[in-house]
């Protein structure tokens, strides 16, 4: 039966027994799901299950309608406490609580280690600590975007409130109210190697109140308690952290308050001495067989919801125009602001800025939709987990920043967005040498070979601002995560050989799609971003002197398009050429086509060598060979 959430003011004497009960219930259960599996979390599972309980019977979520939109966000930080969630949800008829003790960390079964969001009650596939109250600002702003009444509740363990990005959350929450967002916190002093007070002191209430948050103390164990303590929250109309005393292991006697038993499943014989103390029968041979009989069903995804925006008309850039690809950025997003945000019928759009409005061209969006535009300040682990979160709920987020920041520093949250099956669009601007002056360490030069890594994410490079106008509109319309990279200075408009601009007017951008620049048979110039502009200027050069070669613009870099390589090889020669790490970017990708594919061909590889320094990006690119003249003696050479 659905419930209101935590409407009465206390529980009544029926649920109480029951939640007594079903948590007794639940600590053999993880017991048994543990030790058949050899491995898992049983210490904190049990230390919890007390809140997993209140939360699941009493929040607005329906065991027969788990995915319906209206209804609460739970969010399990601490993922790897899944024996203690899968018995909570199990129990409650989310799913056969006999299939989540046989199957637990078995390859193929939902019931993985560490909570993964296409287990029904589960919302967000967790593991990496320190990442579920980012994830909780992130739903908990969706709520407010898409005009819906529902909770978000986060639970955390203690330990992991050593991370610094939990404490970047807290302060986001502050500044934008998120009253609708409970955080309840295992505080059972133990963590996998021991104390938390000698691991890593810390004043967990205390960061909370300096931060502005509401602080309730209670017994993490007493139903009654933790009911009231949550229903105050719920209705104090603040951010609120229950900080809940809890006993680690709580239940067995030899388990109480010992870390060892924080990541390890029983022995055997600890196993029979638990069940025997808790007065449950052991059953498990029953589960083995079970386990022995399984039979994967196939893979598990977490379908896409549905996209419904105007993309509006594309903006052609002529010949002359001076615009940086991040400028164009700026106006095609400000556009799509303008033509959905406010707009009951459309898809919501946000965009998640970290102190760089003006520089990533953000904050003409922020004048025209200031209610879909979040400012998180220097907080990009927080950002980058919000961002995605908030996405996965039905709004298209925009998460725009540098890209040593937006790559490089949080890649692990980025990872963890693709885990979940998010719909983020990740848009770095100052990659590459381009970013000149700054120097070395604001050069971001590895941004595909990074995200290559990334099973779930498409890369695009643009070449210039039409282009990039169009790939904005396009990422916008697609669900998917989507990194789009590009430079910090005026980029060329290219051109077709007349003259005029080959990324404007009637061109649509399509992903994968391998765009010939230039036509030639003598060899062929594959280059993507900045160094596009500068391979037609190569082409001229070469074209002065008789020889012409093709340059192809290869803007999709995770994607073959085998059309175009088939053409770029009957040249017999290809270069790559790239304004990023020549180890890891085009290069690579291009080399490991041509040997897959069986062609030969010449090929040579042309990129950022080492670190950049700083000065006039012309200048860095001489350093490292990758000025025209440079690439224009090169390939005579290889022509001789």
């Amino acid at each position: 039966m659905r419930r209101n959430r935590f409407t009465a003011e206390q529980i009544d004497e029926k649920d109480m027994e029951y939640l007594k009960t079903l948590a007794h219930k639940c600590r053999g259960d993880i017991l048994k799901m543990t030790t058949l599996a050899g491995s898992g979390h049983p210490g904190g599972s049990m230390s919890s299950i007390e809140m997993y309980l209140t939360l699941y019977y009493f929040a607005n979520v329906d065991p027969k309608d788990p995915k319906n939109p209206d209804r609460d966000r739970i969010i399990i930080s601490h993922g790897h406490t899944s024996p203690g969630v899968y018995s909570a949800l199990g129990n409650l008829g989310f799913f056969n609580i006999d299939e989540a003790i046989a199957y637990f960390r078995l390859a193929g079964s939902i019931f993985e280690g560490h909570v993964e969001r296409y287990v029904p009650g589960v919302e967000w596939s967790t593991g990496n600590l320190g990442q579920g109250l980012s994830a909780g600002c992130g739903m908990a702003l969706s709520a407010k975007l898409l005009k819906k009444d529902f909770h978000v509740f986060v639970v955390m363990g203690d330990g992991e409130q050593q991370k610094g990005q939990i404490s970047e959350a807290r302060r986001f929450a502050k500044k934008y109210n998120l009253s609708n967002l409970t955080v309840l916190i295992d505080y059972n002093k133990l963590q996998l190697s021991g104390p938390l007070s000698e691991i890593m002191p810390q004043n967990i209430k205390e960061n909370y109140l300096s931060d502005g948050w509401e602080v309730i103390e209670v017994d993490g164990h007493d139903f009654e308690a933790l009911y009231k303590a949550i229903r105050e929250a719920i209705y104090d109309n603040k951010p609120t952290a229950i900080l809940a005393h809890t006993i680690m292991g709580k239940g067995v006697s030899f388990m109480e308050n010992k870390f060892e038993f924080h990541g390890r499943a029983l022995k055997p014989d600890e196993y029979k001495r638990a069940l025997e103390e808790l007065g449950i029968e052991d059953d498990l041979e029953k589960y083995k067989k079970m386990r022995e009989e399984f039979k994967p069903s196939g893979k598990h995804v977490i379908e896409p919801y549905p996209i419904n925006i105007e993309t509006g008309t594309p903006i052609t850039y002529e010949k002359d125009a001076k615009i940086d690809n991040r400028g164009a950025f700026g106006k095609a997003l400000t556009d799509l602001g303008r033509l959905n945000v406010g707009k009951e019928d459309k898809t919501p759009i946000a965009v998640v800025d970290c102190d760089l409005m003006e520089s990533v061209r953000t904050h003409e969006f922020s004048k025209i939709a200031p209610e879909n535009f979040f400012e998180v300040g220097i907080q990009e682990h927080n950002a980058a987990t919000l961002a995605g979160a908030l996405s996965s709920q039905g709004v298209i987020t925009f998460f725009a920043d540098f890209g040593v920041f937006g790559v490089d520093e949080t890649y692990n949250q980025h990872r963890l967005n693709d885990i979940n099956f998010t719909n983020l669009k990740v848009i770095v601007t100052h990659c590459g040498l381009d970013v000149g002056e700054d120097g070395k360490t604001h050069q971001c030069i590895d941004y595909i070979g990074a995200f290559r890594n990334l099973f779930g994410f498409k890369i695009i490079v643009p070449a210039d601002g039409n282009q990039t106008d169009r790939v904005i509109r396009y990422v916008a319309k697609e669900f998917g995560n989507f990194l789009v990279a590009m430079g910090r200075s005026v980029a060329p408009i290219i051109t077709d050989e007349n003259g005029n601009p080959l990324f404007g007017g009637n061109y649509e951008f399509i992903y994968g799609k391998m765009d010939k620049v230039r036509d030639g048979d003598k060899a062929t110039i594959i280059a993507c971003g900045p160094m596009v502009a500068k391979a037609v200027q190569v082409w001229e050069k070469l074209k002065e002197k008789g020889i012409k070669i093709k340059v192809f613009n290869f803007t999709s870099p995770k994607e073959i398009d085998w059309n175009a390589l088939s053409e770029a090889a009957k040249t017999g020669f290809i270069l790559t050429y790239e304004d990023h790490n020549v180890h890891t970017g085009i290069g690579n990708v291009i080399a490991e086509a041509l040997l897959e594919g069986g062609y030969k061909v010449k090929f040579k590889k042309l990129g950022v060598k080492e670190y950049g320094l700083s000065g006039k990006p012309d200048a860095l690119y001489k350093f490292q060979g990758l000025d025209v003249d440079s690439v224009v003696d090169l390939i005579l050479r290889e022509l001789k």
